[in-house]
């Protein structure tokens, strides 16, 4: 590849747009640096999948040149090309969910989501790859297969969107779409060395089928810098009246540009407390390393401005995980009745989906009334922390990225795991409580693998979030320290 080439693939997302606008690069030439890009790199890694065609590929591009040249900017991606998850619909675009059921569905309409990233200028030049329905935070499924690690092939690159924080560490595009229900934007961020950002309950609108109980899957954004965090954000948030309990607007948020977002990220933080729940004070069987890596990372918060105290469990992590975790991850899996009714198709249903819905059929309405009632105790614990503290920091996993065809740990630390994604407790309190939660980067331990940090922030303070990642990535740019040596073949 050339030299310029591959300055057009290192480059974020908002510089990449400033300069796609001030006609440095045209978006043909973008096209093809990201194309040749994934022809390299992503056959050792499979984080993209149904990959278009690339004659159709650069003819879109050519005509976003020619939209630019005519006067008409779509917006901040104008000519970004764009692999959206595969949980995601795409309108022309194969739409598998990982599963072998949907392996041949091309929905016609785009999702919300997509919908609004291609108003924003984005082509989308195929899927990311994503765990069968997004289950478990372990990215592989009989359709495409596994994905594997930026640092490390072998390995996982975790879940579930994983193709999408695999694809943005190797440089396969600048910014990235997930979701998270579990962990899905955090976990993979970690793993992969970027940021992933579970949004606010609300913030960005998820239209769905039920739109009023559950609350606990979201739609975000990934990327290799704080900026572009914040500009996604900003594009895929905003009130639809499709979703009751979407937020409105957040001025913030919409008023970024390319040109601005670096200045209004920042903020003087000084006096902030981050408040380090670590292991859950053992709870958490943890593998050997990870707490020590994210503990170096947090020794520089205080060069901007924040303090950090480790406490003490303030809620019974066993009745949360029985009495809230348990019956909410099972009621998410209803949708999947006719699926598991009809025979033919229960059969291509993964365990892990057979486990969530059968789940479901153990719980009556008093069940579910009493989870949330325990959710609801949980939250108000949480408040509480928020009383003293501004933020609360957890690891992102508890175990390093492990053999990507492995299905999941079965045991960590000697702990035996009783359920297929009991070894992402750490992520699951946060799903519950909707707060905002950016998963950061904290580096790499001995082994050479990567690992990342969630801080959880009050209640809708998603800007404020967005800038204490800011100041952490001032201080501590780890993305640009810990660049894949694979990248270098």
């Amino acid at each position: 590849m050339s030299n310029q080439k591959n300055a057009i693939v290192e480059l974020p997302g908002y510089e990449l747009s400033q300069k796609i606008h001030a006609k440095e690069v045209s978006c043909a030439e973008v096209m093809e640096a990201f194309l040749d890009q994934i022809e390299k790199f992503n056959p050792m890694v499979n984080a993209i999948v149904a990959l278009q065609d690339r004659d159709g590929l650069m003819a879109q591009a050519k005509e976003k040149d020619a939209q630019l040249a005519a006067g008409n900017d779509n917006g901040w991606m104008h000519g970004f090309p764009q692999a959206i998850k595969d949980l995601e619909d795409t309108a022309g675009i194969v739409t598998t969910s990982g599963s072998p059921i949907f392996k041949d569905r091309v929905p016609t309409v785009d999702a919300m989501m997509v919908k609004r990233m291609k108003n924003a200028g984005a082509i989308i030049i195929g899927k990311t790859n994503t765990p069968e329905w997004g289950y478990g935070s372990q990215t592989y499924n009989p359709v495409y297969g596994p994905t594997g690690n930026p640092y490390d092939p072998s390995r996982t690159s975790g879940g579930s969107s994983g193709g999408a924080a695999c694809s943005l560490a190797m440089r396969m595009q600048a910014v990235a779409d997930g979701s998270d229900f579990m962990g899905s934007l955090r976990n993979p961020a970690g793993y992969c060395g970027v940021y992933g950002y579970r949004p606010s309950w609300g913030r960005v609108p998820a239209p769905g089928v039920e739109l009023f109980l559950n609350q606990c899957g979201v739609k975000g954004p990934m990327g290799r810098r704080v900026e572009d965090l914040a500009l996604l954000l900003g594009t895929q948030s905003g009130y639809s009246s499709m979703v009751p309990q979407s937020l409105e607007d957040d001025p913030n948020l919409k008023s970024l540009t390319p040109e601005n977002v670096q200045e209004k990220l920042k903020k003087d933080l000084s006096g902030r407390k981050v408040a380090w729940l670590g292991d859950w004070d053992g709870y958490l069987p943890m593998e050997d390393g990870i707490l020590e890596t994210v503990e170096k990372a947090l020794k520089k918060f205080p060069e901007f401005g924040v303090s950090v105290e480790p406490i003490k469990p303030f809620f019974d992590p066993e009745v949360f995980w029985n009495k809230v975790w348990l019956p909410f991850r099972h009621y998410g899996a209803i949708s999947l009745k006719a699926h598991y009714d009809n025979p033919e198709t229960r059969k291509l249903l993964k365990p892990e989906a057979i486990y969530e819905y059968e789940g479901s059929l153990n719980y009556s309405m008093q069940d579910l009334y009493a989870a949330a009632v325990e959710r609801s105790n949980w939250y108000k614990a949480v408040q509480k922390v928020f009383e003293t503290y501004d933020y609360i920091a957890v690891p992102t996993a508890q175990v390093w990225a492990f053999d990507k065809n492995c299905h999941w740990p079965k045991e960590i630390k000697g702990k035996k795991m009783d359920t297929y994604h009991r070894w992402m407790e750490v992520v699951t309190h946060w799903t519950s409580c909707g707060s905002p939660v950016v998963a950061m980067p904290v580096g790499l331990g001995d082994n050479g693998l990567s690992m990342g940090v969630q801080i959880i922030g009050k209640p809708r303070s998603d800007f404020d979030l967005l800038q204490f990642a800011y100041a952490y990535q001032s201080v501590n740019d780890v993305v640009a320290n810990n660049r894949p040596k694979i990248l270098d073949k």
